[in-house]
């Protein structure tokens, strides 16, 4: 099997083993091998011989799966070349729950633990001398000795901005979450910021609300009923940007033309529904996945890596900014 996929003997078995810092192709090229071979590793020696399970738990407090799940793909990519599973567990935000699962999850003698959930805020740690590394994805710990992979939401906010400007807006509106949600107040910030940075500012001042098509409807509202002079909106969340598209398309306003129309998250089942099509901020969900897994995998090889990590957004254009 080595022969075929061109490595060593050494390589092929830290390959299906998910061992050492392999390049994600050798990797592949191993396990494409071994398949062809028919080779199917015996997990239980696997494991009696390096005293693992091949197993890691993801806890999450995302019961509808919005960012759970994306994450969970990406973990499984990153954790399939070594044959690692994930089990997930959700605790539905009760604090309880979530120790049951951990103990759980500990008495099932998991490698790992994934920590996640739908808000990016920092989270006080899970539990403290765990036996077993712990990554947390999406959110954060509190603890800066914690390993953490969150979206850089501002570089996002920054990315939506500038395409704006790009396409020839000025008069610039946010809509966004609550005043007091983590996200919401990091996009606002980072959105007037690089409208200062270009000797700007908002059209007004943040309008913050539900995180819902509800509000985004009703902020719509608003902006016409003051008469405000915008040429476009900035969404700080894509629910909010359809209902804001919904409103503007009643009040007879064009999209793009009179009104361009960003939002954040790139979630399929809302960017396809609107009318039209809905530009958006993706925060690469499978990519944090990606990325905690294979941080959780150097720390369950001994070689762990403290602190905060934040991955950059990218803009998918669409058609409410087509120009």
């Amino acid at each position: 099997m080595a022969a075929l996929a061109g490595v060593s003997t050494g390589t092929a078995s830290k390959a299906l083993n998910g061992r050492g810092s392999l390049r994600a192709e050798t990797r592949q090229r191993v396990q494409q091998a071994a398949e062809q071979l028919g080779f199917i590793a015996n997990a239980a020696a696997r494991g009696l011989q390096a005293g693992r399970t091949y197993t890691v738990g993801m806890i999450t407090t995302d019961s509808i799966g919005r960012f759970s799940i994306p994450l969970m793909i990406g973990a499984e990519d990153a954790l399939g070349a070594g044959q690692v599973s994930v089990l997930l567990a959700d605790a539905r935000d009760d604090p309880i729950r979530e120790q049951y699962y951990l103990r759980t999850l500990l008495s099932r003698k998991v490698d790992g633990i994934i920590v996640t959930g739908r808000r990016t805020q920092a989270r006080p740690p899970i539990a403290a001398d765990l036996p077993v590394p712990v990554v947390y994805a999406f959110i954060s710990s509190q603890n800066p000795d914690d390993c953490s992979v969150v979206p850089d939401e501002a570089d996002g906010a920054r990315r939506a901005v500038r395409h704006l400007l790009a396409i020839g807006r000025r008069r610039i509106a946010h809509v966004t979450g609550p005043e007091h949600h983590h996200s919401a107040r990091v996009r606002a910030a980072a959105a007037a910021d690089t409208l200062v940075e270009q000797g700007l500012e908002l059209a007004r001042p943040p309008l913050h609300g539900e995180w819902s098509e509800a509000w985004g409807r009703h902020a719509a509202g608003m902006l016409l009923s003051t008469r405000a002079d915008v040429d476009a909106v900035f969404c700080g969340s894509d629910q909010i940007a359809r209902g804001v598209a919904e409103a503007l398309r009643e009040a007879g306003r064009t999209i793009p033309g009179e009104v361009a129309l960003v939002g954040f998250d790139n979630w399929d089942v809302m960017v396809e529904a609107c009318r039209p099509q809905l530009t958006s901020v993706d925060m690469d969900l499978e990519g944090i996945g990606r990325s905690a897994a294979e941080l959780l995998l150097n720390a369950i090889n001994g070689d762990p890596v403290p602190g905060q990590r934040a991955l950059p957004c990218r803009l998918v254009p669409r058609a409410s900014t087509a120009v």
